[in-house]
Order: structure tokens, then sequence, then C-alpha cells
């Protein structure tokens, strides 16, 4: 079983409470944007999110729901310092839900040496202290969460300061019409939902095997949080690629797979994706079979990207924390990346 009683007992810190909050947490991040008080930027640059993890995967997923109104450019930036074209004319989101990333700390600096218009998203910490001695807007997000968890709102901040930027048209009536469908999935794919909905019967079928995880267009930014949410929640190794890329190199090693161990790919479908990219994920399908355990074709709930983006958020992370009660880990326990960032900091 992985009803409410299973999860509880491989789930002492509640981290699952923290997942099934998303639609209070989408509404709640318009919220604390309005509070934040934030002015329109011009800024035919464009917007530069920085971030890493948890933080920075909301700046991916926004980009993903907004490319086809995209009026400027959106990058992303998980690393120490910005592409060499940023200045003045470009508006920075260092997003760190801690304060304390120390990538995104050093993207802040760099920013504020370029003259770029910076605006910052976090619960506290360092980056919070700087942004608030520079006088830089700051979105102010609750605390108590891991990172990976405030998704929605690194997703809704990015959205919307996408929007004051004029990088595309502002998305809050989709992030309710986001917010309502997962309230409806929860009680599908929650673990008060029945044993065969499709969150519990994908975790048991990936269950012993390692996800390659592959989206095409839309979907692909939530392939990679799929593959963030089983590293972190599951402890497993897990990979993601995108369409049509994974077509023109990565196809070649999979036959080999069923030498070296057991895998399962996980197709990511986009419903809007073009007729080239829909014929490729039936022939990438076609391929996977004959090289993996299985393969997994999922589709998106709803209608419009944003909802179809947040739906695949929500099942993704709901496979992962159930993969985490089959394997009987903790889906919170990240000390790893605790003792990794004591030994840079060592090395420093």
């Amino acid at each position: 079983m992985l009803d409410r009683a299973a999860v509880a007992a491989a789930d002492p810190s509640g981290h699952v409470a923290d997942l099934l909050d998303l639609p209070t947490h989408l509404r709640d991040a318009l919220w604390r944007l309005e509070s934040a008080g934030l002015a329109p930027v011009e800024a035919p640059g464009g917007l530069v999110v920085a971030g890493m993890g948890g933080s920075g995967v909301g700046g991916r997923l926004a980009r993903s729901a907004l490319w086809p109104q995209l009026r400027r450019p959106f990058e992303l930036c998980p690393d120490y310092g910005l592409a060499p074209w940023t200045g003045a004319d470009t508006v920075v989101l260092c997003s760190s839900y801690s304060g304390d990333t120390e990538e995104t700390l050093a993207a802040f600096t760099d920013a504020g040496e370029r003259g770029a218009t910076r605006i910052v998203a976090t619960s506290g910490g360092e980056l919070a202290k700087r942004a608030r001695r520079e006088k830089v807007p700051v979105v102010p997000l609750p605390g108590g969460y891991q990172p990976r968890a405030a998704v929605g709102y690194a997703l809704v901040v990015a959205l919307e300061v996408a929007a004051l930027a004029g990088v595309a048209p502002s998305a809050r009536e989709q992030v309710e019409e986001a917010a309502a469908l997962a309230e409806a999935l929860i009680a599908e794919w929650g673990p008060d939902g029945p044993e065969d909905g499709e969150a519990k019967a994908l975790a048991r079928r990936l269950h012993g095997s390692i996800p390659i995880v592959a989206g095409t267009e839309l979907t692909s930014a939530a392939a990679y949080r799929w593959k963030c949410q089983f590293n972190e929640n599951s402890k497993l190794p897990a990979f993601t690629g995108e369409l049509p890329e994974s077509d023109h190199n990565e196809i070649v090693g999979w036959p080999a797979a069923k030498d070296l161990g057991r895998f399962t790919v996980v197709l990511l479908e986009d419903p809007g994706a073009g007729d080239r990219n829909r014929s490729r994920v039936q022939l990438t399908a076609d391929l996977a079979a004959d090289a993996f355990r299985n393969v997994e074709r999922v589709a998106p709930r709803g209608e419009g990207r944003l909802p179809q983006l947040v739906s695949l958020v929500l099942l993704g992370d709901l496979v992962s924390l159930y993969l985490a009660v089959l394997r009987g880990v903790d889906p919170d326990d990240v000390a790893v990346l605790g003792h990794f960032k004591a030994a840079l900091a060592d090395e420093a």
C-alpha cells in the first residue's frame, strides 16, 4: 500500500505535506509579489534567472511555459557568473530559497557590477541581507521548506518578473487555473487517492530501475524536474534528455542498456508539440522498447501550457515520493548535499 500511513512511516519530516501544498504555494506567491510592490522595468535585454537546484528550476519551468509568448530573451544562469552580454538593459532575478547559495550570491554581485536591474526571491540568508543593504527589491518567501518543495514560489516569481520586464505577458490567470487543476489532481494522485491512481501505479512500475526521463518542447523542463526529484526524493541515479536532441546521440547507446542495468525510459509528451516532434516521440518509444525494461509514456493534464506543466510537476513530485516509500528511504534527507557544501567551504 502507498496510503498515508505508509508514506508517514517513510517520511518522518512530513515532506509530503509540502508537496501537496503546491496549489497554496502558487496562489501565495502571487500575493507575495503584490506585497513586494515591484515596479515594471524597461528591459530590452530581457531576463536572466540566476539560481541553482530547486530554486533555479522555477526559471526553467517559467521559460518553458512562456516560450511561445516571449518578446525578449529569457535566459538561465546556473553558475557563478552571468553571460558576457548581460548589462544595464537586463533584469536579473536572483533566486535562492535559503539565501546562502554561493553561486547565486556571486551572480548577484556580478549583476550589480554590470549595472543590471536586480530582483531577489529568497526566504532570508545572506542574499536578503545584501539585497536590503543595496536597496534591491526582495520577494520574501516563507521559511521552513526544502528548496525543491518551494518550486511553486520559484515558478510564479519567475513568471511575473518576466512580465514586469516586458519579456512576456502576465500569467496570473493561468496560475489560478494551474492551482485549481493541482487541487483536483491531488485528490486523485495523493496518498488518500486510489492505489491504482497514475502516480502510485507509475512509481510501482519504476521501482527497481534507473529512470531516464525525456521531454519535448513544453515538457523538457518538466523532465529535468523529474530527474532532480528522483535524485533528491527517491535517492536514485536518474538522467534526463530532450527531444529532438537525444535522437541525434543518446539513442545510439541504448542497446547496451540490457547488459549494464535495469533502466526505464519515461517520455513526457507534449500535446501541443509540432508534427515532427510527435513523430519523434513515437519512433523514440519504439526504439526504447527494444532496449529497456519498460517504456512509460506520460501525458499532462489540463488545458494550456502552464496548467499542463504544473500537472507534470505535481505528478513527478508524487511519483518520486512514492518511490522513496517503496525503497524505504526518507525523501526529506539530503545530508550528502550539506556534507558536500561543507567540504567545498573548506576548500575556499
